[in-house]
């Protein structure tokens, strides 16, 4: 490694569909990338390590990466930035982690397949910052644009075409944001215990995420809309959702949206018909206090209020 040479990595937000959270329980997600937020990390050698601005998490991944695929002692400057909203349910940490991994790679001229480089980021949260994760954030956004991720023994990953998407609205609220740590943790908690609520309702929203897929694939978004729906009406079975978050639900479901958290910090993603009717939806969305980003054909999304 020359002195003066750098990386460079970037990953995108993501929107869970249909599925989440099972990717953690041998369950089956389906979700979209969101290019219009991105994180992006240039790495460096330097004479000591350092993260700008200052960040565990970008200091945990290159002490990971240096340990599995770079064990001379070299320091390394990371400098990085992101506009993906943070704290809301559209893998902000994890974009980090991928841009920082991807900088890395870059720099040390280390080549990782897709699962691989997702694997790397997990463990990174899990192993090293001890944060309850799972894996659908970091293939989402390994893959990039439209993925099917079934996490069961079989394990397979598979691209889509996101032009098989309906029209999309995402929409969050900053002032509601949520540690999904601490959610994950509880649910992992209650998992491991055997409770029946949880193991009965990982087994419903694995099979929502192979209805949303094949309802893409057969062209109905009508069924497609409806596994999306399904998927809320779960978690909501299995655990205490804050009232704001579910407010926001209700709001896009009154618009006649489907719609589902993108995650588990009260981000969601609602289902339109057309073009027209993300328009409603939007408005209506933004009425109760919250920022809106459209996604199209080809999944990514635009910046707040476009």
């Amino acid at each position: 490694m020359t002195p003066d040479r750098v990386g460079h990595g970037a990953a995108s937000a993501r929107a869970a569909l249909a599925g989440n959270p099972s990717d953690g329980y041998g369950g089956a997600v389906i979700a979209v990338t969101l290019d219009g937020f991105q994180a992006r990390a240039t790495a460096s050698a330097a004479s000591e390590p350092r993260a700008r601005p200052d960040s565990e998490l970008v200091a945990a991944t290159v002490r990971r990466f240096a340990r599995d695929y770079c064990p001379e002692p070299v320091a390394r400057t990371v400098a990085w930035e992101t506009s993906v909203p943070r704290g809301v349910g559209l893998g902000g940490s994890s974009a980090i982690v991928i841009a920082t991994l991807r900088a890395l790679c870059e720099l040390h001229g280390v080549s990782l397949e897709r699962g691989d480089l997702a694997a790397l980021a997990l463990a990174v949260e899990r192993e090293e910052l001890g944060i309850a994760a799972g894996l659908q954030d970091r293939v989402a956004q390994s893959f990039g644009g439209l993925t099917f991720m079934d996490f069961g023994p079989a394990g397979r990953y598979e691209s889509l075409d996101a032009g098989l998407l309906p029209a999309l609205v995402i929409a969050w609220r900053v002032d509601t944001s949520a540690d999904s740590g601490i959610v994950h943790g509880d649910l992992r908690s209650r998992f491991d215990a055997g409770e029946e609520v949880v193991t009965r309702t990982m087994t419903r929203l694995a099979q929502l995420a192979r209805e949303a897929r094949a309802a893409l694939l057969a062209g109905d978004r009508g069924a497609f809309a409806t596994s999306v729906d399904a998927s809320f009406d779960a978690r909501a079975q299995m655990m205490d959702l804050d009232e704001r978050h579910v407010a926001m639900i209700e709001r896009a479901r009154a618009c006649g949206a489907g719609a589902n958290y993108t995650g588990s910090g009260g981000a969601i993603a609602a289902v339109c018909r057309d073009e027209s009717h993300r328009a409603e939806v939007t408005a209506a969305l933004r009425e109760i206090g919250c920022a809106t980003a459209p996604t199209g054909a080809s999944g990514g999304a635009a910046k707040p209020g476009a």
